[in-house]
């Protein structure tokens, strides 16, 4: 009974996603519903192959477990560097409302991110430097490319790209199919925007599963495993959006070759491995930069609602009638998302949590929603349902949020000058359609899970 009941909600969640960008689609008779029920498919057929068949799954559970290796390797160059902090620093919940000094020491959530996140980021952007100068990289990419070109009937772009996104981020993926973006239609550039928006890169993939797990090797694989398999069927769950949004209208256009280039990154492998390294070392600095400001930014808003709620005497009464301190942006995003959260799959009682977390993705990004889940599945008082924490780990798992529009116009604008103007009409919808992917995502999880 609880099956049906999921398969019933998660079967209106789907519904209910495909009818947002139905809504929003620039071209609804041009819409290819063959190919939007392939992808649901392609989706549907590989979850349920990783997380339920054991075969399936042991493999992915083997290449999650290489990003724990990841995080002990790189938790050993740390070390070295950087030195021990004490242990018995625990993660608490950060009251934005109340003045700094009023605060409880938030040490521990400083040392994971210092210590263990962004020398992740290096590592790993190290290492991928190095797989794709030895041309693994590129196989992989290939393979995963073919199958989405063959199920979907993708032009070999769109299915490169779509592939690429899932390991190498938003900001490289385009650099893999460089030789094709001047004549890309515009169908084409909206699958490679909202497939970088709907899934993460490899750098941050680690990063998160070492955030999300904390020390415990066993939390780390079950993170790990989750966070590969949202990021894996999240790709044909944004050509599903993408194609619906903005269809294909231009047929004749479409280059069919599916070609990944042959160009290595750096002259030797030393060169490879330290470009890379400052590669990674450009993306950890931008991502500490981007968490002070967008942190402190949130504290600000929520010091002025707070003050607001004051003058109106709407604190007291959310007091009294819900969990929160008073008026906040948590309190917003928590109620305005919620009823998204409950088409998720989220049980009831966790939805204005977890929308809190969807709307903070959003709005600010994936890593401050990662680091408030972090925050809330420790939190006591809160207990969330392991099945909450599961499907919020998928929701979150893409990078679509404003910021990442800007982005992607400055990366795609940049190597490809004459696509800008379509990049900068197509920003908003590309945020929609990444959104909406990694909701569909996070549907199947909880019917599954």
């Amino acid at each position: 009974m609880e099956f049906f009941i999921n398969l019933m909600r998660g079967a209106l969640g789907i519904v209910v996603m495909i009818g947002i960008c139905y809504l929003f689609s620039s071209n609804r008779k041009k819409i290819d519903w063959p190919l939007v029920a392939k992808g649901l498919a392609l989706q549907i057929i590989l979850a349920i192959a990783i997380l339920e068949v054991p075969p399936v799954r042991m493999v992915f559970e083997y290449i999650a477990n290489f990003f724990v290796l990841v995080l002990e390797f790189t938790e050993a160059g740390a070390s070295f560097v950087l030195g021990s902090w004490p242990d018995q620093a625990e993660i608490v919940a950060v009251d934005f409302s109340k003045p700094a000094a009023e605060q409880k020491s938030n040490f521990m959530i400083g040392y994971v991110f210092a210590f263990k996140v962004l020398p992740t980021i290096l590592f790993f952007a190290a290492l991928s430097a190095l797989l794709y100068y030895l041309g693994i990289l590129q196989r992989i990419i290939y393979g995963f490319a073919w199958v989405m070109s063959k199920v979907m009937r993708l032009s070999g772009a769109e299915s490169t790209a779509a592939a690429a996104n899932v390991f190498i981020g938003q900001t490289e993926a385009p650099l893999v199919i460089k030789p094709y973006l001047e004549n890309m239609t515009r169908s084409e550039i909206m699958c490679l925007m909202t497939g970088g928006m709907a899934t993460i890169a490899g750098g941050v993939f680690a990063a998160f599963v070492g955030f999300l797990g904390g020390s415990d090797p066993a939390a780390q694989l079950e993170f790990a495993t989750h966070l590969l398999t949202a990021s894996i069927i999240s790709a044909p769950a944004a050509i599903v959006t993408a194609k619906i949004l903005v269809p294909e209208a231009e047929p004749e256009k479409i280059n069919t070759n599916l070609e990944i280039p042959r160009e290595k990154l750096g002259s030797n492998i030393l060169d490879a491995i330290s470009l890379g390294t400052v590669d990674g070392l450009k993306l950890a600095v931008n991502v500490g930069a981007m968490l002070i400001v967008f942190i402190a930014l949130v504290a600000m808003v929520n010091f002025f609602l707070f003050t607001l709620g004051d003058a109106i005497s709407l604190n007291e009464v959310i007091q009294a009638n819900t969990r929160y301190e008073g008026l906040n942006l948590e309190f917003i995003l928590g109620n305005l998302f919620a009823p998204i959260a409950w088409l998720l799959g989220v049980p009831s009682q966790d939805i204005t949590y977890i929308g809190q977390l969807l709307g903070k993705k959003t709005v600010i990004n994936e890593f401050v929603a990662y680091i408030d889940l972090g925050i809330l599945k420790n939190q006591e008082g809160v207990n969330l349902s392991k099945k909450s924490i599961i499907i919020a780990t998928y929701a979150l798992c893409g990078f679509s949020n404003f910021s990442s529009i800007g982005i992607q116009i400055g990366g795609i604008g940049a190597i490809a000058p004459n696509q800008r103007k379509t990049l900068t009409e197509m920003g908003i919808k590309a945020l929609i359609g990444g959104t909406i992917a990694c909701f569909l995502t996070a549907i199947i999880a909880g019917i599954l899970i």
